[in-house]
């Protein structure tokens, strides 16, 4: 343990603080207990106050504190701004910036106007968001790009329904007001977008506004519970998804979006990024409702052999004799698959299932531990 000549106390691992008293002496004492190293240190009461406010004692965030979280790559041009928008309209805020190893001086800026800067080296968004959620402990969360493409006027509208626990999850829509058509001049982004919106739709029955937003606010039940897989831009996607499936409050809130200003340039690959985003629909679809996704897999092979079967099955009745061995197998292989496919969406339906149940039980256990 590292101990300062003013007897505050240096970093120290996770604790838990212990107030005792001794049948010798009526002072009381703190017993601090290092549980990572399974050993006790008693220091003297009033050693309790020169604790460096850096160090959490609570057992949780004050339940109305604010995080803003920005994860970054190349934002030089933008950062300063974004983060002095944000200092201003939520003074109370803690502001994060997450650099995922820019190679110009996001981070410096960022730390110069005020920001906790932290460093993420695994590549991609989606790895950034799941460092953010893990490490950042508040009451509310709110997820925004470093681009200055969403406007900080608008970060208490995305609170205010998750303060009045009307939601869980709000999202800032660029859409419905069409400010986005009107400033985003890059190709098929907003095709790319209404189909994901679509899909959403068809495979979830929600409708989301916008489901590609980089524009979000959460709590902090859904921050803690929220297993991120991704791994980049299909983060969004991923958050949506899981919000869906999970029933949790959505309420989207009109914003004004602004296109980047002239020196910044967008990391997202329309088709790159845009194929990856269909695969984890895709995924996430197997994942959750298994059912459903190995049941059309069924039907679509079963049809299939059908096609296939039906002349073979045709020409036996008016000869008697089977002319088409090779398509007979092809048949009978298809029709085969498709029943194979539905017997393993049986199986993995009561396995996701089962997975939910623990799930739910486990966000109870969250709620509980909370208050």
């Amino acid at each position: 343990m590292n101990m300062h000549g003013d007897g505050s106390m240096g970093h120290l691992p996770l604790y838990k603080l212990y107030c005792v008293s001794y049948w010798a002496n009526p002072w009381l004492s703190c017993l601090l207990r290092l549980e990572s190293m399974g050993c006790f240190i008693i220091v003297p009461f009033n050693y309790a106050a020169s604790i460096p406010s850096g160090l959490n004692i609570m057992e949780g965030p004050m339940p109305d504190s604010v995080a803003v979280l920005i994860p970054c790559y190349n934002e030089a041009v933008t950062i300063a701004k974004v983060v002095d928008d944000f200092k201003r309209e939520l003074p109370e805020a803690t502001i994060y910036v997450y650099d995922n190893n820019s190679k110009d001086d996001t981070a410096k800026i960022a730390a110069e106007h005020g920001a906790i800067v932290r460093r993420e080296p695994r590549q991609g968004k989606g790895n950034v968001v799941r460092s953010m959620f893990r490490d950042v402990d508040a009451g509310y969360y709110i997820m925004v790009d470093g681009d200055d493409t969403y406007p900080a006027e608008a970060a208490r509208e995305l609170l205010a329904p998750l303060m009045a626990g009307e939601a869980d999850m709000t999202v800032g829509d660029r859409l419905s007001n069409g400010s986005y058509g009107e400033e985003n001049d890059r190709a098929f982004h907003g095709f790319g977008n209404d189909l994901v919106r679509w899909l959403i739709k068809a495979i979830y029955g929600f409708a989301f506004d916008d489901v590609m937003t980089g524009y979000r606010a959460f709590n902090r039940a859904f921050v803690k519970t929220m297993p991120v897989l991704s791994e980049g831009f299909q983060i969004e996607t991923e958050l949506s998804i899981h919000a869906v499936d999970k029933r949790w409050r959505i309420v989207d809130v009109p914003i004004d979006y602004r296109d980047r200003p002239e020196g910044s340039y967008s990391k997202l690959s329309t088709f790159g990024d845009g194929a990856k985003v269909l695969k984890a629909i895709a995924s996430l679809f197997k994942e959750y409702k298994p059912l459903a996704f190995f049941g059309w897999c069924s039907l679509i092979l079963v049809a299939l052999g059908l096609i296939v079967g039906i002349p073979v099955i045709t020409a036996f009745l008016a000869t008697g004799v089977v002319l088409r061995i090779p398509s007979t197998v092809l048949a009978v292989g298809l029709v085969f698959c498709g029943c194979l496919s539905m017997t393993a969406g049986l199986i993995l339906d009561s396995v996701a299932k089962a997975n939910r149940k623990q799930w739910e039980l486990g966000v109870y256990e969250f709620m509980s531990d909370e208050k």
